[in-house]
């Protein structure tokens, strides 16, 4: 399953701005931005109804969030590693006594 691709508001902002300045058909400007035609109408459509202070507010998580639940992944991994560390520390203390 793929997963949604999450775009900025400056790169939303800079898409509707190169669409309406453009004199490229819509379908070539999305192509080449890698979006689709009619997610630049609705970008468009959306920057025109609630300007450009208000537009591409959405409920989606905000960069802020992302960092937050990457650090938290982060730091869980890092206690997993720190755990595994020490007890193979004790397993080579113990088979070094084994040893003649």
């Amino acid at each position: 399953m793929a997963t949604r691709k999450r775009y900025s508001k400056q790169f939303k902002l800079q898409a509707v701005e190169l669409l309406e300045q453009s004199d490229k058909p819509a379908s070539d400007v999305a192509r080449e931005l890698g979006v689709m035609r009619n997610q630049l109408y609705k970008w468009q459509h959306e920057l025109r109804e609630k300007g450009e202070d208000q537009a591409f507010r959405g409920p989606g998580r905000n960069a802020a969030t992302d960092q937050r639940s990457e650090v938290a992944d982060l730091k869980k991994r890092l206690a997993q590693l720190e755990e595994e560390n020490a007890i193979l520390k004790k397993a080579a203390a113990y088979f070094a006594k084994a040893l003649p």
